[in-house]
């Protein structure tokens, strides 16, 4: 691979996908269903800012933020004397910022200073297939990032079992929102944003923060459905619809939190168009095997 990502193989086989407890019921976790998977490789990080530059400077590649000249910016890491800005109505934390992008992760006056580590963000999903083309690679399906992130877990709700702090309720394993949803994020877990790719214990097969700190983009159209019957076979190496309008994404974000938002756990999912570019949203890839 042309970048310092580095990737670990999986074997493939068979593991349970999905989830009917504590689900979304229009998100469609459930039900729960075999899957058979081919052997692939995964990186074991998201992409960072590091290595998305090396990307930018090799191939001066103008991600979509940079050519529409805003993003989505969570409101709460915005100067308390910012300009006014757009909300989105329903969901008034996400703001409207000229001049925020990848480089400039919270508008014109943010740099990516001590952030070299932490993940890319403000990338859509066209920007994310551009970086996986050029470093040999392609993104993860939905079933292949879910079977990597479980870590050979069957049907945990985290990469480490089902207990949000299992060392004590002052230790967490993973980045989310930690206080009060979404005015007073009080970075009990020694973050309030984004924090290093690397950062917290990995799961059983190598990875890191497979819940929380950034969604991650994969290949897969979304759908709710999924179109089992009564079927109990495997789906062998299940790709989503052949069409859609938005794209899942999974592992959840820093700004999950158990009042608003449960969905940094692994059999979680969201979606977004393709094109949709926020200061939570990042990558990781498949790598050649």
């Amino acid at each position: 691979m042309t970048t310092r990502t580095r990737v670990v193989d999986m074997p493939g086989g068979d593991f349970r996908m999905g989830n009917e407890i504590e689900a979304y019921p229009f998100d469609g976790e459930g039900p729960v269903r075999p899957v058979r998977l081919s052997p692939f490789s995964i990186s074991t990080t998201a992409v960072s800012n590091a290595e998305f530059a090396r990307f930018v400077d090799a191939t001066q590649h103008l991600t979509l933020a940079e050519r529409e000249g805003w993003s989505f910016v969570f409101a709460g890491h915005l100067p308390n004397d910012f300009e006014e800005t757009r909300g989105v109505v329903g969901a008034e934390w996400w703001r409207q910022v000229y001049g925020a992008d990848w480089c400039h992760p919270e508008g014109p006056h943010s740099d990516l200073s001590e952030r070299a580590s932490h993940p890319v963000v403000h990338v859509s999903w066209f920007d994310a297939i551009a970086y996986a083309d050029w470093a040999g690679g392609q993104l993860p399906t939905e079933a292949q990032w879910e079977c990597a992130a479980r870590g050979g877990l069957n049907q945990k709700r985290l990469p480490w079992g089902d207990n949000n702090q299992p060392d004590g309720k002052d230790t967490y394993r993973f980045n989310i929102f930690t206080g009060t949803f979404w005015h007073d994020d009080n970075a009990a877990d020694g973050w309030a944003g984004t924090c290093p790719v690397d950062e917290f214990p990995p799961n059983d097969f190598g990875l890191y923060n497979c819940s929380g700190n950034v969604w991650e983009w994969t290949a897969d159209w979304f759908t709710a459905s999924h179109g089992l019957g009564d079927s109990q076979e495997p789906l062998v190496d299940p790709t989503g619809p052949a069409l859609g309008t938005n794209r899942v994404l999974k592992g959840g974000s820093f700004l999950c939190h158990d009042s608003y938002c449960h969905r940094y756990r692994l059999a979680a999912r969201t979606s977004s168009t393709p094109d949709s570019t926020t200061s939570h949203q990042g990558f990781r890839i498949l790598g050649p095997r």
